[in-house]
């Protein structure tokens, strides 16, 4: 089982940042890969970044050169770095984990909310 807590969302103006934390605990050692989602209101959820065990990333073209995932082993935490934010990136902020298992764990979300 892995546990993941999420943290960091909030309000923020459009041109602003936030910055997007994600704690794992649990059975660390087998994890895949790390990621965020986002679901908005009416829309399916969506793959926002990718982070691979072996640190390869990827990313929703709508983020891309905005958003930047990162992840502290030392921490069990994943991050996403959010600049230049715009009113469509208002959505709840999944994390998310697949494991070499085949386990696939979600956090509760957190609200991101950017005003124009």
């Amino acid at each position: 089982q892995v546990q993941l807590a999420e943290s960091g969302g909030g309000l923020v103006q459009a041109g602003g940042s936030l910055r997007l934390s994600c704690a794992r605990s649990g059975n660390i050692f087998s994890i895949k890969t790390m990621g965020w989602y986002r679901q908005a209101p009416g829309k399916q959820r969506e793959l926002v970044a990718l982070i691979t065990s072996g640190g390869y990333t990827n990313y929703a073209d709508s983020v891309k050169g905005r958003f930047t995932i990162s992840r502290d082993n030392a921490k069990n935490t994943v991050y996403l770095q959010m600049n230049s934010l715009k009113p469509e990136d208002t959505a709840v902020y999944y994390c998310n984990t697949k494991t070499t298992y085949g386990g696939d764990y979600w956090g509760q979300g957190t609200q991101v909310t950017v005003s124009s």
